[in-house]
């Protein structure tokens, strides 16, 4: 009978786990921000305690579903104030630019050297002076671009996100806030209509809230 038992709760916990992180959202576990983190390793947790404790298995199960719905509001509430998303899963950041390496942004996030060489050699990167610039993102994952690549005049960095314009990236393509008012101002848009802007050369892409809003 404890067998069954258990193999009853192994079969509603997978299929409660499973349910579980399709409302979370598809995202890799290489994509997991912080708090996402936090919350599965928790969730993996109780889930375990409660196959295993002979009673109270539904109320081992309550903290589980606090997490979930804590989690979701957080991510809905995240899509909606950027700076709160900041705040959670924190921003990209410049490690090197133009072949020279940030050391104060690398001690803010602290991140190593020899988080950084092992980063360039999984990217087959043998020195830093093949660099032109690098990103780590905000999933801990190190973004190159070689000083030998074709388009590196082009990089698709955001210029304004969700409304808010990245001002790091607008100096790394060495542009300046007159340049893009004055797109704006000729595209008759203001930065908090914009959902995405990236450049390409001297043009700006733009994609607008109202556009990503309407429905088919």
């Amino acid at each position: 009978m404890n067998i069954f038992i258990i193999i009853i709760k192994t079969l509603f916990i997978y299929l409660l786990v499973a349910f579980i992180f399709r409302i979370m959202g598809k995202r890799e576990v290489g994509q997991l921000g912080t708090f996402d983190l936090v919350v599965f390793i928790l969730i993996a947790e109780l889930v375990a305690m409660a196959i295993e404790n002979k009673t109270g298995f539904w109320i081992n199960l309550v903290p589980v579903v606090i997490l979930v719905v804590l989690q979701v509001l957080i991510s809905h509430i995240s899509l909606k104030n950027t700076k709160f998303r900041r705040f959670v899963d924190g921003k990209p950041v410049v490690i090197i630019k133009k072949g020279i390496i940030n050391f104060k942004n690398m001690v803010d996030q602290r991140y190593t050297l020899d988080d950084l060489l092992l980063q360039l050699r999984e990217k087959d990167i043998r020195s830093i002076d093949e660099v032109d610039y690098a990103i780590l993102e905000i999933n801990g994952k190190l973004s190159v671009f070689k000083k030998d690549d074709a388009d590196k005049k082009t990089y698709p960095l955001p210029i304004i996100l969700d409304g808010e314009v990245q001002f790091d990236n607008l100096y790394i393509l060495n542009k300046t806030k007159r340049w893009l008012l004055n797109i704006l101002i000729e595209k008759k848009i203001t930065a908090e209509e914009v959902f995405y802007a990236f450049s390409k050369g001297n043009e700006l892409y733009i994609i607008k809230k109202s556009e990503i809003s309407k429905k088919d």
